[in-house]
């Protein structure tokens, strides 16, 4: 299934250094505050000049600053500086702190269960792009989903069919707005143009 979520379907919180807008959770009946997903991703404003990450002691986390530039500092060790659209790896259980203000992109793996990767796709005017591709095969109890979020520009996804089922089916584009999100559940590919910058991760339960 390709689904697309709009701003109206995100839930906003406070964290001790600003606040979480929750782009995407699963499964999707899972609550953030009682720690029982496998995966989340989010966007989190640092207002703080310094100010300490939420604690995820089960938890592996990839992040990425949308907006300026910070330093970030796990276990008391040394400085990281992390600059926009750059992918850092870290554990969720690290005492982590954070120096300097930003607008970042989260993505946190239930560890054991789950793993995924997250990068930054800047896409020209023309569909250039290799195609996006989600397989899921025939195990449902071990999806693998992927998931777009629009930073900046305007971005055009065109489903290029089913691959468990050899079609290559013709369907309409989705467009993709600043703060949007097209999430992919099942096997399919996506053909992309832009202008546009974007954030894509990729989830699969063990």
């Amino acid at each position: 299934m390709l689904q697309k979520l709009s701003k109206t379907d995100d839930s906003v919180s406070a964290w001790s250094g600003g606040t979480t807008t929750q782009l995407a959770i699963w499964p999707p009946e899972a609550k953030y505050a009682d720690r029982d997903f496998l995966w989340r991703i989010s966007s989190a404003t640092v207002d703080l000049a310094e100010s300490d990450f939420t604690p995820l002691p089960d938890y592996d986390r990839l992040i990425a600053t949308l907006e300026g530039e910070i330093e970030l500092i796990h276990n008391g060790g040394a400085p990281l500086t992390l600059r926009p659209l750059e992918v850092h790896a870290f554990s969720g259980a690290d005492a982590t702190h954070c120096r300097g203000r930003c607008r970042d992109f989260n993505l946190m793996l239930r560890r054991g269960k789950v793993t995924g990767t997250m990068e930054a796709l800047r896409l020209a005017e023309t569909p250039a792009h290799p195609p996006i591709v989600c397989s899921a095969g025939n195990l449902p109890a071990k999806p693998t989903c992927c998931l777009l979020y629009c930073v900046e520009g305007e971005a055009t996804a065109f489903p290029n069919g089913h691959f468990e089922r050899g079609e290559a089916e013709s369907k309409n584009p989705f467009p993709l707005l600043p703060g949007e999100v097209l999430l992919l559940t099942e096997p399919a590919s996506l053909t992309l143009t832009g202008p546009a910058v974007l954030m894509l991760c990729r989830m699969r339960a063990w």
